[in-house]
């Protein structure tokens, strides 16, 4: 059990920086939501496509996963004030 919180907490963490460098421009966020970025995605495609898209493609669907829900979370932190991948948001 502690072994899969470990690779949780790092898979969160390699797809939520990936995330964030997808998205452009400087992010309001610390480590920890990096994470929790990183984590959210991962399961949110896990659990819905997993099993349809096998390892390599879900990894990179997550990671796309991860950049929106930076750019979301960016929009939300500022209030919409910063340009992002999608002009202003």
């Amino acid at each position: 059990m502690l072994w899969f919180i470990i690779a949780l907490i790092l898979g969160g963490l390699l797809v939520g920086a990936l995330g964030r460098l997808a998205h452009p421009g400087r992010d309001p966020m610390g480590l920890g939501m990096t994470i929790l970025i990183g984590i959210a995605a991962n399961l949110i495609v896990g659990l819905l496509l997993h099993g349809a898209l096998g390892g390599l493609l879900s990894f990179v669907l997550a990671v796309i996963v991860a950049a929106v829900l930076v750019a979301f979370w960016s929009r939300h932190a500022t209030g919409g004030r910063r340009r992002g991948l999608f002009g202003r948001v």
